[in-house]
């Protein structure tokens, strides 16, 4: 790169973080602003423009206020103050965002819960949840009587467009109230460090834990997005993702509601409807996370996608592969790549197309973040600490655990924790550079450039061990993105007589496009001995949460027994150079070790 583009580069780096922290500024701890006054500005400012864009028609930002105004008198007539916790369980719909909305206006937290779950796992996120009232969709009811009989704790029951036992009809309460705003005064004792809303990590290794969202950190992702991606009045939002998520919930809806723009709220994503819906809505930005890209490139093409208004892509892990195939065949001019959790402390934002980077700390720039690197054992699965017992920092181009500097007096590097305090505890490094520090785990392995680009690798614990070297399960499911492969979960499963853990792909594939020998040719020459998958498993679907993360731990706990697991497995054989079916025969001579892997 030659020396006037290098300064360009900088200088449009500089000015793009300048505008950034300008904007967020307004919203920051010394602000006092919280978010229910955020966003009665937008409102005050943008009263008759569509808020939100729907099948039936259009809501205005005064009709989706007035909605909110009701929730507002309807909890301080129920006796909630605030910091008290009402859940919502709904399907992704406007009301959604103005319960909330209206919820917080009272100074009351919305704990936002899973719609996927039932059972104990939803009675568990109920619980924890300190819930004082729990609103229900009336398509929902099934799973909330599940959780019940798996017991909760005193809460009111309230349902919305449906009925069942013991629930009061929550529409037919909120016509009984006014829509007039509520005075300040309601929320006078509410500071930006209170939590607004409750969110729970997504449970692929266990049981979900709830993660405080406070009035500052939530308004930072209702504004970050919104300015890195230049949005304004004129935007519409496509939100195919789960509301109750922080990437779709706040950091989708505020590219939309910061600036007055719209929000076309889809009941979930399909593939199949994705760019139909967006050309019929005049989508202009739409947000997506893990493999949503992925799914839409191995979608048939349609004649939409390539008639359709799309500016600008937000999201968070969308890997290389599918990012230069998507920008290819899809013409989105932007897209921007960002890196956070719920409850962490660590975020970075990609602005500058760079494919495959979750965002960019320049050296000049590395004392206003509180993100480093840490070298990582991966069989311990601890960071390596050094002669002097504190940590050791990665070199550039070296892999390591991500981690945030934890400072109770900023804002933006506070962790503030988990609903339990063991929990809590369990997320954070201390003592890491220097005696008394204290740093954020966030569980993820990174690696950075010379230039600061920081690139996701991947989760701790996705990583496993075989033949002596450590294998990273993202980069070799890249490796298995040919022709015909719809979605690779790679894990490491145990094999008699071998220390660490062999490779194991399970494949969503079109039986038709794919070819294990070009696949297996592909596979050999992409990856080193270590890292090629032994076996693989072909599924007709994959488990993935609500944000399209893979659950891995029970096809782990599988392993690779035919006799136990109903899907094909294929084995890599290294006598016959190809995969072969894996009988049971078979299984027994790999156990046995009369076959050698």
């Amino acid at each position: 790169m030659g020396l006037f583009a290098a300064i360009k580069r900088e200088f449009d780096y500089v000015t793009g973080m300048l505008r950034v922290l300008r904007e967020v500024k307004k919203v920051g701890s010394g602000s006092g602003v919280r978010v229910p006054d955020h966003i009665e500005n937008t409102v005050d400012r943008f009263p008759d423009r569509p808020m939100a864009l729907l099948d039936q028609g259009e809501i205005s930002y005064r009709a989706f206020d007035a909605c909110a105004n009701r929730v507002a008198h309807w909890a301080m007539a129920q006796g909630l103050k605030p910091g008290d916790t009402v859940a919502l369980f709904m399907t992704n719909r406007w009301e959604y965002i103005a319960i909330w909305f209206g919820l917080s206006k009272a100074g009351i937290v919305t704990s936002l819960i899973n719609n996927q779950l039932s059972g104990s796992s939803l009675a568990h996120c109920l619980n924890i949840g300190e819930t004082r009232q729990v609103i229900v969709e009336g398509e929902l009811a099934g799973a909330f009587a599940s959780a019940r009989e798996c017991g909760l704790s005193d809460m009111g029951v309230w349902v919305l467009d449906g009925a069942f036992e013991d629930a009061g009809d929550f529409a037919a309460a909120l016509a009984e109230y006014s829509d007039a705003r509520p005075g300040l005064s309601v929320r006078a004792g509410v500071k930006p460090e209170d939590p607004v809303l409750k969110m729970f990590t997504s449970g692929t290794t266990g049981l979900p834990k709830a993660a405080l969202m406070t009035h500052i950190r939530a308004l930072y992702y209702l504004n970050v997005f919104a300015v890195a991606s230049k949005s304004s009045e004129t935007d519409r939002m496509m939100m195919v993702l789960p509301l109750y998520h922080a990437t779709g919930g706040l950091c989708g809806v505020g590219c939309a509601l910061s600036f007055g723009g719209a929000l076309i709220i889809r009941p979930r994503f399909s593939a199949s409807n994705f760019w139909s819906d967006a050309r019929r809505f005049k989508a202009t930005m739409f947000m997506y996370v893990g493999e949503l890209c992925r799914f839409l490139i191995n979608s048939p093409e349609t004649g939409d996608e390539k008639h359709h208004t799309i500016r600008c892509a937000i999201g968070n892990g969308m890997r290389r592969d599918v990012w230069e195939a998507f920008q290819a065949r899809f013409h989105v001019p932007d897209i921007i790549e960002f890196y956070g959790s719920t409850e962490g402390n660590v975020g970075l934002v990609n602005a500058s197309n760079q494919p495959g980077a979750v965002g960019r700390v320049p050296g000049y720039l590395k004392h206003r973040f509180n993100i480093d690197l840490v070298k990582f054992d991966m069989e311990a699965e601890v960071p390596v600490r050094g002669p002097d017992g504190f940590c050791v920092a990665c070199r550039p181009g070296e892999v390591g655990e991500a981690i945030g500097r934890i400072d109770p007096n900023d804002a933006r590097f506070r962790f503030d924790g988990y609903g339990s305090r063991e929990d809590t505890e369990k997320k954070i490094l201390r003592d890491v550079f220097e005696a008394g520090d204290a740093w954020f785990r966030t569980g993820d392995l990174m690696t950075r450039d010379k230039l600061g680009h920081y690139y996701f690798v991947d989760r701790v614990g996705d990583t496993f061990r075989w033949k002596s070297e450590n294998v990273a399960t993202g980069e070799v499911a890249e490796a298995l993105a040919v022709d015909g492969v719809e979605q690779a979960n790679v894990y490491g499963v145990e094999v008699a007589g071998y220390p660490g853990r062999a490779g194991m792909a399970a494949l969503v594939a079109n039986d038709t496009a794919l070819d294990l020998d070009m696949l297996r040719a592909h596979v050999h020459d992409s990856l080193p001995a270590y890292a090629r998958p032994l076996f693989l498993r072909l599924q007709r679907q994959t488990d993935t949460t609500g944000t399209f993360k893979f659950r891995k731990v029970d096809l782990v706990k599988q392993g690779f027994d035919p006799s136990a697991i109903g899907d094909p497995i294929w084995f890599d054989h290294p006598g016959e150079g190809r995969y072969v079916p894996l009988t049971p025969e078979l299984y027994a001579a790999i156990q046995a070790g009369d076959i050698r892997v």
